[in-house]
């Protein structure tokens, strides 16, 4: 049952870790922890997505707060929930990396569905801008060298 893991931690020290993960995870994309941690992360992470398919000022003020930064809470709403709008639930993803090695604790990087191809492609957009920037900086520095 979602909610029932106490992680070793009082409860307000677990819920102010788990509200800065799931704030990381909305703003980033994927986050490495332990099995526990992300499996206890998953089912409040798909509540907030859920929360933001709704898109009223009452949901926003509720995701604001658990979420503690406000622009994780538009980013949730104007751009992750959308995409999952024919979806229903399962909005991340947990995968086991195997042990730490410090202590051997089981670790896994949970990971928000199709967060990823768009980072990806990000990236891409990103570096093709900075190869067409690159000779049009080459030549104003050729022209002033004129």
């Amino acid at each position: 049952m979602p909610g029932t893991r106490k992680l070793g931690r009082p409860t307000d020290h677990r819920m102010s870790m788990l509200r800065g993960q799931v704030t990381f995870l909305l703003e980033n994309g994927s986050l490495e922890t332990t099995v526990t941690r992300a499996k206890e992360l998953r089912s409040i992470t798909d509540r907030m997505i859920t929360l933001g398919k709704t898109n009223t000022l009452a949901a926003k003020r509720q995701a604001l707060r658990f979420i503690t930064k406000e622009d994780v809470v538009k980013k949730l709403f104007d751009e992750i929930s959308p995409s999952f709008s024919e979806r229903n639930g399962g909005y991340t993803r947990v995968l086991k990396k195997g042990p730490r090695r410090g202590d051997g604790a089981e670790m896994a990087l949970i990971e928000i569905i199709g967060f990823e191809k768009k980072a990806a492609s990000d990236d891409k957009k990103a570096s093709k801008k900075a190869k067409v920037e690159e000779p049009k900086a080459e030549a104003s520095e050729e022209k002033a060298a004129e």
